[in-house]
């Protein structure tokens, strides 16, 4: 239900993509069914890459997934992340080169995820139920603020693979993700940390590139020393 959800939000975009990949990490045929039923309706090319399941191995599904595009730039929006109407188009309108973008995540309560889930859901405002505190305000778009805030937002935002966009040869220049960092924790990080490493710099989206993060049960967090400590 979560990934139809996401799926019908980028079918719903401004900007529509050059094409979408779905990066699975070894589900079932429900979540093959949601993926053909997209496929059918999209106004773009629709491409499925899958792993069988031996743990979680987000990283290698996901370079598998950029080796499989020719397009010269990535976003990646994970399956639990409602976009935004304007996402793509505001990914696409602050891609700098030399530059990843971070975009944010704003999560949403367990009574704000069934309303999404649910038969007609829109795309929450600042003010809708079921957002906390401060990140209210990311739920508001303005891209020349973005545009204005892309450093100093740098401080406020953490790295989340949730929601991020690059240049595809930055990437492949510092090889993807590193695949032995197996579980939950700090794949994301790592990568952003050699790009910086290799003089590309980070841009965050603060108010652009919205994503809406659905509650679910987190993850194990059994790996997550391991992969700090790699």
């Amino acid at each position: 239900d979560a990934l139809a959800r996401v799926l019908a939000s980028v079918a719903g975009q401004s900007r529509c993509p050059d094409e979408v990949i779905v990066a699975d990490d070894g589900s079932g045929p429900a979540t093959v069914e949601v993926v053909r039923r997209f496929e059918s309706q999209a106004r773009c090319p629709v491409r499925f890459v899958t792993q069988p399941h031996d743990g979680f191995r987000a990283g290698r599904i996901r370079n598998a997934a950029i080796a499989s595009t020719d397009c010269d730039y990535v976003v990646l929006l994970d399956g639990d992340m409602v976009a935004h109407p304007r996402f793509v188009e505001d990914h696409v309108e602050h891609a700098r080169r030399g530059h990843f973008s971070q975009g944010v995540r704003i999560p949403l309560n367990a009574r704000a995820t069934r309303m999404q889930l649910g038969p007609g859901a829109g795309i929450p405002g600042p003010f809708a139920p079921g957002i906390g505190g401060l990140r209210r305000s990311y739920a508001l778009r303005s891209p020349a603020m973005s545009v204005r805030l892309r450093r100093a937002a740098n401080g406020v935002i953490a790295i989340k693979s949730c929601n991020q966009g690059f240049w595809r040869r930055d990437l492949l220049a510092v090889n993807g993700f590193d695949e032995e960092m197996r579980g939950w924790g700090s794949e994301d990080k790592e990568l952003c940390a050699r790009l910086e490493n290799a003089g590309i710099r980070r841009q965050t989206l603060l108010f652009a590139a919205i994503g809406f993060h659905l509650d679910h049960p987190p993850a194990s967090r059994g790996s997550a020393a391991a992969n700090l400590a790699l």
